[in-house]
């Protein structure tokens, strides 16, 4: 099989040489910074690098010229790398592209036409380019859960989103989230009031030190939805010996199930093949049995209807696959100017 599953063109033909397919140019910019990938219509990703520097974001949302500056030398050392010259398609799938894109959309395509000759620019929320390394072009639901947490979904006519509004506002069920409550906890048992937990808050104390010295750590950084979330791997540490913990992780399974039944295509009484699937990404799954039981158990009552299948990839590699669709004119995801934008720039 395709290594970038199924949306690879099959030719009687055969592959043509790599420094002569048309060229796939696949970016996905993150909070732990740029991640960029080559690849062609017919070999998938050939080769990727990467740059610890995030992308900044500036009053006028995702600086596009910071973006190039990251992209110009990956790009030049790919394309040495792999001989691929004709990069004929780009995907950007960038972290907070639908609430602060207009920076790229305004800029990027003609930039990108410029620099690379690329023709076709999709644009897209990195949950978007989550939901395809997942699930390809299926209908469905992917949470993307890491220190956040959104959830998207799609029927192939519209995009569906649920939560992704910060750790301030929401990520219910998120990394930040369970740390939170994991730490509030803590502090419970510390003031000696109802609802605490004596094991986490040794926990706590191990990692952050005294109690009274928590708000001076966490309240001036900029980094602190990051550093809330490093607590919950504790909170799942004791889960299994603790219930103030264990309840932690029920509730955060809840919400999480609660953002993929508001997101996902509403299903009827399919044959097993054609069931509505739902993935879950990101690094909240290495917390293993003490959240993903009581998940799987949510999302079977939420969802009666929706199989529960294993993400095929990552953001890049779903980046990958959206430019390779695009390139043989086989892209059936929904476009959209917030969720994920295509334009073509003529030669």
């Amino acid at each position: 099989m395709h290594p970038d599953g199924d949306l690879t063109p099959r030719t009687r033909q055969g592959v043509l040489p790599v420094a002569r397919e048309h060229g796939v140019l696949a970016v996905d910019s993150g909070g732990s910074g740029l991640r960029v990938a080559l690849g062609t219509a017919g070999r998938g990703t050939v080769a990727q690098r990467s740059s610890a520097v995030p992308v900044r974001t500036g009053g006028q949302g995702i600086d596009p010229a910071h973006l190039m500056e990251q992209l110009l030398p990956l790009v030049s050392a790919l394309t040495a790398e792999t001989g691929i010259q004709r990069l004929e398609t780009a995907v950007v799938g960038a972290a907070g592209f639908s609430t602060l894109g207009d920076a790229l959309r305004a800029a990027l395509p003609s930039v990108l036409a410029r620099e690379f000759g690329v023709r076709t620019t999709a644009l897209a929320a990195d949950a978007v380019t989550a939901y395809a390394g997942a699930l390809g072009q299926r209908p469905g639901a992917v949470l993307s859960a890491g220190t956040g947490l959104i959830a998207v979904g799609t029927d192939l006519s519209a995009w569906r989103r649920a939560d992704g509004w910060g750790h301030l506002l929401g990520d219910c069920g998120g990394g930040a989230w369970i740390g939170r409550a994991g730490l509030e906890a803590a502090l419970r048992a510390h003031d000696g009031r109802s609802g605490g937990s004596v094991a986490l808050l040794a926990c706590a104390r191990e990692q952050f030190g005294p109690m009274r010295g928590l708000p001076g750590l966490l309240y001036p950084r900029p980094d602190r939805a990051a550093v809330l979330a490093s607590f919950a791997s504790r909170v799942a540490e004791c889960a299994p010996g603790d219930p103030v913990a264990a309840d932690i992780l029920r509730a955060a399974a809840r919400h999480m199930a609660d953002s993929a039944a508001a997101v996902c295509p509403e299903g009827g009484e399919p044959s097993p093949g054609d069931a509505v699937c739902v993935a879950v990404t990101g690094g909240l799954l290495k917390l293993g049995d003490p959240l993903l039981v009581p998940l799987d158990a949510e999302l079977a009552r939420r969802l009666p209807y929706a199989r529960r299948v294993p993400a095929e990839g990552d953001p890049l590699h779903g980046a990958v696959r959206i430019g390779i669709a695009l390139a043989t004119d086989a892209l059936t995801l929904p476009d959209d100017q917030t969720m994920m934008y295509v334009t073509n720039h003529e030669a």
